[in-house]
């Protein structure tokens, strides 16, 4: 399945010269989630997770039926003001600014295999955050997976201590 097929391109959107890759036709379309779904969750089999991540909040929507789909846990990773119980936090960049990220601290066990699930790998930093709450609470990261890759931003630099997996990449196009 061609999978760029029901990603809908947005020139200028949120500001001028960003070409937003829009997932919603994707999730619309039973057969093309599914396959996509059934990609992710084939990964992170093949990579022995038992548990999955996903940050706020795309990362719910795809990593959630990911879990389901192989019988394991998902756990949230929120924004601050979200959790109402003791959580750990991380902190990461982005183009004009920083952002945080929380994770329940009885969400990770140690030893647990993780594969964080996003929609989209841009420049890396909110995959790299959750990657570094999984490891201070004794998990360990064995992939990251997103439907979409942004390569010209060069996430997979950022994330070169990891496995990347990603069913298509837009360049800039």
């Amino acid at each position: 399945m061609n999978f760029k097929d029901y990603v809908a391109t947005v020139p200028n959107f949120p500001k001028k010269g960003i070409m937003f890759r829009d997932i919603t036709p994707l999730i619309n379309d039973g057969k093309a989630f599914k396959a996509c779904i059934d990609e992710i969750a084939n990964y992170a089999k093949a990579k022995g997770a038992t548990l999955i991540l996903g940050p706020e909040a795309r990362g719910f929507i795809f990593g959630c039926p990911v879990a389901y789909k192989l019988g394991i846990g998902f756990s949230p990773v929120r924004k601050p003001g979200k959790l109402p119980r003791e959580y750990v936090s991380a902190s990461y960049s982005l183009e004009y600014g920083s952002n945080e990220l929380c994770l329940l601290k009885d969400s990770v066990k140690k030893g647990d295999k993780v594969v964080v699930v996003d929609d989209l790998l841009a420049t890396g930093g909110t995959a790299k955050a959750v990657c570094e709450l999984v490891e201070l609470l004794g998990g360990e990261v064995v992939g990251i997976a997103c439907p979409i890759e942004l390569p010209g931003l060069k996430g997979r630099e950022v994330l070169a201590d990891y496995d990347v997996f990603s069913l298509m990449s837009f360049e800039g196009e």
